[in-house]
């Protein structure tokens, strides 16, 4: 159960924060409903859902410590890159679903260095993979700069100093 004031990942609409934890009645069952506003957004969106919908996933935000973890991974090489565009964008897809931060930081390493490398040759990223990229740094890389208590830009940099391993 989550409380009023705490920042969530909301599926679909990224980092947000509970307003509110109301008791609706919806044929004749009372159900209880947190209200959650996206941080990120100009237009004052404002989402009802269920506390207890096992279709939406939300999730706490991670901790300093698995912050720092991921941060560091971004040294390593990610994951293997899946030639066929349909099968690697459906898998990495699917890692990104799970929620799992450790896993979904791969997939932004995996696509960022051949970003890199692709435009170091002249060539162009493939729109999906571009998409799916940009969707990751917003929300990652934004709960990095909140749980770590920095920018969106100091995290580019760190990570970007971490893909290349320079100080």
């Amino acid at each position: 159960m989550h409380d009023i004031g705490d920042l969530i990942i909301y599926s679909g609409h990224g980092i947000c924060r509970v307003d509110d934890i109301s008791d609706k009645n919806l044929n004749g069952s009372v159900k209880k409903y947190y209200v959650l506003r996206p941080i990120e957004d100009n237009h004052q969106l404002t989402i009802n859902t269920p506390a207890d919908n096992s279709k939406i996933k939300i999730q706490n935000l991670i901790r300093k410590s698995e912050a720092e973890i991921i941060l560091t991974s971004f040294q390593s090489n990610g994951i293997d890159w899946i030639d066929n565009s349909h099968s690697r964008i459906r898998q990495y897809k699917n890692t990104v679903d799970t929620g799992n931060r450790v896993e979904i930081a791969k997939i932004a390493n995996t696509l960022m260095r051949k970003k890199d490398a692709l435009e170091a040759e002249g060539k162009k990223f493939f729109e999906q993979d571009n998409k799916l990229l940009a969707s990751i740094q917003n929300i990652l890389f934004k709960e990095l700069s909140i749980v770590l208590d920095t920018t969106i830009e100091d995290i580019h940099e760190k990570v970007n100093q971490n893909l290349y391993h320079t100080v």
